[in-house]
């Protein structure tokens, strides 16, 4: 076991700062170098030199596992080369005819993949209110293999009880995930919570910086690591070095950006919910949010998504993003940016209406990732968009 993961209750700062710092044997260089050889050198046919093949092992992906390991209390896992991998990869680890149970409301993406292996015979994929303490227990009565939780939501921001979700899974028979991307490490542990495996896309928060994509999929049990380490180099999920190398140097920042970033939201989500042409806001650190005291108990802050409905329907919230000039138009979250979405139209296109609808994703939906600006900035911008509605 690596130091980092021994030590993972260290500051959260000192595991993103510390983690392969001086370590080249090299060239003693403070940063680590990035290593593109797609294979190495053996010593004999027998010899197997521990980096033998880069899409089995890459010490790139070596250190960013370590890091983000540390940060999550996981024992190892693997890196990939998107999000949507990562989820891929998880799913690889269940038997045929899987019954996989996961929220009614998850990312657009999760339900295009599930949805789409369901209906290739793959698996059975079971879409519930898990905010509905019943409705889950309905849905986990018949059993089940995987339990996918999303706590904050992507877009609505709704919490659910992960520890009692994970008691209830595991009562059920199953594998318990949670996707993490929204939080981040920094804010939420599913994995202290009761959690089996913690799911990232790496592309968001963890690398900051919209310029790549990458995911990870991390385990406390090291004989789910091993299974999740099988499965990506026998599916070639992998990451790339390139990819894993600049993560990790954008991970030495997330602490600050996300505490820069929450407390901005935190600004901007107040005074969202005083405006006067404002319907509803969706964030946890709203004491007017549903969940606001469980999010306060389970998560460390709020974090730096919101959304939220203006007054004027489609129609007004389509002048509202075009007249913005400051925040951008994108489909993305987590980066140095605030970017702005219509779930309905965007990130959540993949759903049937029917489900859209069902989960609460109207198309008059704004969604806001909150960058590094500053809060008066952003609001300025915002009533630019209010005032041409």
């Amino acid at each position: 076991m690596t130091d980092e993961v021994k030590h993972n209750k260290r500051d959260i700062g000192t595991i993103a700062a510390s983690v392969g710092v001086a370590e080249d044997a090299a060239h003693h260089g403070i940063a680590p170098p990035l290593w593109t050889a797609d294979t190495s050198e053996w010593a004999s046919p027998t010899d197997k030199p521990d980096y033998d093949y880069s899409r089995t092992v890459n010490p790139n992906r070596t250190l960013l596992v370590r890091a983000l390991a540390a940060l999550e209390g996981a024992q190892g896992g693997v890196v990939t080369n998107s999000g949507q991998s990562a989820a891929l990869l998880a799913l690889l680890l269940l038997k045929q005819g899987a019954r996989v149970v996961a929220p009614h409301d998850c990312y657009g993406g999760t339900y295009r993949l599930l949805q789409g292996m369901e209906e290739r015979g793959v698996l059975r994929a079971v879409f519930v209110d898990q905010g509905d303490s019943a409705a889950l227990a309905a849905a986990l009565a018949d059993g089940a293999d995987m339990l996918w939780l999303e706590s904050p939501s992507n877009p609505l921001l709704r919490i659910v009880d992960i520890a009692a979700c994970a008691k209830a899974g595991k009562q059920a028979g199953a594998l318990v995930l949670a996707d993490n991307t929204l939080p981040t490490p920094c804010r939420q542990k599913p994995l202290a919570l009761g959690c089996d495996i913690v799911l990232h896309s790496t592309t968001k928060a963890i690398n900051g910086h919209n310029d790549l994509f990458g995911g990870a999929l991390l385990a406390g049990d090291p004989s789910i690591v091993e299974r999740i380490e099988w499965w990506a180099n026998a599916a070639g999920l992998s990451g790339s070095a390139h990819d894993a190398w600049q993560i990790l140097r954008g991970l030495r920042t997330l602490p600050l950006r996300v505490d820069r970033q929450e407390k901005t939201a935190r600004a901007v989500a107040a005074w969202l919910a005083d405006h006067e042409q404002v319907l509803e806001v969706h964030y946890p650190g709203l004491s007017s949010h549903p969940d606001y005291e469980l999010a306060a108990r389970q998560q460390s802050g709020p974090g730096f998504m919101l959304s939220f409905r203006i007054k004027g329907g489609e129609a007004g919230t389509r002048k509202f993003v075009q007249a913005l000039e400051l925040v951008t138009l994108a489909s993305s979250l987590g980066g140095f940016a605030t970017l702005i979405c219509t779930p309905a139209s965007m990130t959540h296109r993949g759903m049937p209406p029917e489900a859209q609808a069902e989960a609460g994703i109207l198309p008059d939906l704004l969604r806001v990732s909150i960058g590094l600006e500053g809060a008066e900035d952003l609001i300025a911008d915002f009533e630019r968009g209010f005032a041409a509605t």
